[in-house]
């Protein structure tokens, strides 16, 4: 857009609802000064389970992305955001028992 001289002012990301966070955190990471708004389908973890129809791949990928959100920033892809001790320690708790198939790897 940059190329083509296209002024951008604001986007609107939609993504899974569990991505929200990390996408928001890379959009501003690359564009400060754009206005971001995100939005996803409004989608129950039942309704996410049945539809990808494996329990431990829904998981696996909702432990995914907090992992993303607080190693990010570290390599300069997002922009830090700060994660409440509860939810880290539900991460930590969660990749102990096995839900770590969809990590990013170092």
């Amino acid at each position: 857009m940059a190329e083509a001289v296209i002024a951008v002012e604001s986007l609107l990301l939609i993504s899974k609802p569990y991505m929200e966070r990390r996408s928001y955190a890379t959009c501003r990471k690359l564009w400060p000064e754009v206005e971001v708004v995100c939005a996803s389908e409004p989608l129950e973890l039942d309704d996410c389970i049945k539809s990808i129809g494996d329990e431990k791949l829904v998981v696996d990928m909702l432990v995914g992305d907090p992992q993303r959100v607080i190693e990010y920033p570290k390599l300069g892809f997002a922009v830090e955001q700060e994660v409440s001790a509860d939810v880290y320690d539900a991460y930590e708790r969660l990749v102990r028992a096995g839900f770590d198939s969809r990590l990013a790897t170092g």
